[in-house]
C-alpha cells in the first residue's frame, strides 16, 4: 500500500507543480496485495496521471482467496465497490453475475488489441466483454530453487515419479522437499489445480462433461490424481515444519532462498522475489507439475486477472477511459517492464531481455503447441468456493484424497446450481 500511495502522491505534487490547482476526479480503486498487483498499478497510474493531471487514484488493497472473494461479492451487492476493481477472469468472474454489476467495455478502442483468448474469459454471458487484462498469464507449478537441485544433482522432472524420487534424495540431504502455506489457504489449491493439464491429457472432454455434470473429480481417476498428490507429498514427511501456518511470502522467502527445494504456486510469485528478495532471483527455478507421461508433459496456464469497473460507479465513463489507457500497448509494455513474469495478452507488448529465469523456464511451454492448456477456471464456470479449505485438510492429514474429492464434488453441485446450469 505504501508504494502505490507514495507514487500516486508523487504524480499528485508534479501537477500541482504544472500549474493545476486540484485534481477534478478522484477514482477509488481496489486491488490485491500481491506485489505484482502493487508494481503493475504503481506503473499505468503514474503514467495516466502525467498524461491526465486532473485524475488522482485512491487506492485500497484487500486480502487474496476466499476472503478477497467474499469482500469482492459483498461490495458489488451492496453498491460500496470502488469505481476501479481487480478481479480473477473465468469462472470466478461469472460467479459475479457481470451483466449486472460490472459496466461493458466492448466498445473500448483498445479491445481491438487484445487478444482474443483474454477477452473469451472477461465476457458475460450476454456476449460483452467487460475486462481489461491486469498483469500476464500466469503458469501453474512448481517454484524450485536451482542451488540444492545443482547440488545434488538433480533434474526438473516430466513425470510425477521423478519428481517425488527427486523429493526422497532432498530429504534424505536433510532439507525441506516442498513448502507448503496453508496459513494462505488459497496456496493449499495448487496440486489440485495446476494438474489440470494432465487431467485434459487424459480426458480431454472432462472441462465440457464436467459443466454438465456428466463426471466428477471422485469417479475419474485423472482428476481424482491432485488430490492424491497432495496426500501423497504431506504423508512422505517432505514438508517444512510451520506448514499450517506458513504463508504464501514464506514460501516464495524459502524456495528463492534455499529454506526449501520445492513450492507449488503460480509464477505471479516471481514478482514477489524480484521486490523482497532481488539477490536470489537468479536461483529461482520454475516447472510445470509433471503427470504420469513424460512425452506429454505440459503447463496448466492462468488468464491474467482484470481490472473492472462497477456497473454502480459515480465515475464510469472516466474510469473507461483509463482501463482504456490500461489496454493499450504502452501501458502493457510498462507492466512488463514493471514485473517480467510471463507472456502479455495485448499485441505487440513483449517482454524485457533481461528476464528472470523462472520465466525463461516457462516461456518454452508458451512456445511450442500443446505444451499448455488453461486451467479448468477458464474452459468451465463452475468452481467450488470451498476447495481451498477442502485442500487445507487434505494436506495437513485430516481428510483422505478420496473423501476430498467427494465433498469438493458436493461442493460444486451448489456452484452449478446457484448459476442455473442445464443437467444439475
Amino acid at each position: 500500500m505504501r508504494m502505490t500511495k507514495c507514487s500516486i502522491l508523487a504524480a499528485s505534487i508534479m501537477a500541482l507543480a504544472a500549474g493545476v490547482a486540484h485534481a477534478d476526479v478522484t477514482l477509488s480503486v481496489l486491488i490485491d496485495t500481491n506485489p505484482e498487483s502493487i508494481a503493475s498499478f504503481d506503473a499505468v497510474s503514474k503514467a495516466y496521471m502525467e498524461k491526465h493531471p486532473d485524475v488522482t487514484f485512491d487506492v485500497e488493497q484487500r486480502a487474496g482467496g476466499s476472503e478477497g472473494d467474499n469482500i469482492v461479492k459483498t461490495r458489488l451487492a451492496t453498491g460500496e465497490m470502488a469505481d476501479v476493481f481487480q478481479y480473477n477472469s473465468g469462472s470466478l468472474f461469472q460467479a459475479l453475475k457481470p451483466q449486472e454489476t460490472i459496466t461493458d467495455l466492448s466498445d473500448l478502442p483498445s479491445e481491438a488489441g487484445i487478444q482474443d483468448s483474454f477477452k473469451k474469459v472477461v465476457t458475460s454471458p450476454d456476449g460483452h466483454v467487460r475486462g481489461i487484462p491486469f498483469g500476464s498469464a500466469m503458469g501453474g507449478g512448481i517454484f524450485y530453487n536451482r542451488k540444492i537441485y545443482a547440488d545434488l544433482g538433480l533434474t526438473p522432472p516430466k513425470t510425477w515419479a521423478e519428481f517425488m524420487s527427486n523429493n526422497e534424495k532432498i530429504k534424505a540431504a536433510g532439507k525441506v522437499a516442498v513448502a507448503q502455506t496453508y496459513g494462505t489457504t488459497w496456496t493449499s489449491q495448487l496440486f489440485v489445480l495446476a494438474d489440470f493439464y494432465n487431467v485434459q491429457s487424459e480426458v480431454p472432454n472432462f472441462a465440457d462433461d464436467y459443466t454438465a455434470n456428466k463426471v466428477k473429480y471422485a469417479n475419474t481417476p485423472a482428476a481424482l490424481r491432485g488430490f492424491e498428490h497432495l496426500e501423497e507429498v504431506a504423508k512422505g514427511g517432505y514438508l517444512n515444519a510451520d506448514f499450517g501456518a506458513a504463508t504464501f511470502d514464506d514460501g516464495m522467502r524459502m524456495v528463492a532462498t534455499g529454506e526449501a527445494a520445492h513450492y507449488p504456486n503460480l509464477t505471479f510469485g516471481i514478482g514477489n522475489v524480484q521486490q523482497n528478495f532481488p539477490d536470489n532471483l537468479k536461483d529461482l527455478g520454475f516447472f510445470a507439475q509433471p503427470g504420469t507421461d513424460a512425452t506429454k508433459n505440459g503447463l496448466t496456464v492462468w488468464m491474467p486477472s482484470a481490472l473492472y469497473v462497477s456497473a454502480k460507479s459515480a465515475n464510469v465513463e472516466e474510469a473507461k477511459k483509463f482501463l482504456d489507457f490500461v489496454g493499450s500497448k504502452e501501458a502493457c509494455d510498462l507492466m512488463a517492464k514493471a514485473v517480467p513474469s510471463g507472456p502479455y495478452l495485448v499485441k505487440g507488448c513483449e517482454l524485457p531481455k533481461d528476464i528472470p529465469p523462472a520465466v525463461s523456464d516457462m516461456l518454452p511451454y508458451f512456445e511450442t503447441a500443446g505444451r499448455n492448456g488453461p486451467a479448468l477456471e477458464f474452459l468451465s464456470p463452475v468452481k467450488g468456493p470451498a476447495l481451498e479449505q477442502i485442500t487445507v485438510e487434505v494436506g495437513t492429514g485430516i481428510r483422505s484424497a478420496k473423501d476430498a474429492a467427494a465433498l469438493y464434488d458436493q461442493d460444486v453441485e451448489k456452484q452449478a446450481k446457484q448459476l442455473g446450469l442445464p443437467n444439475w
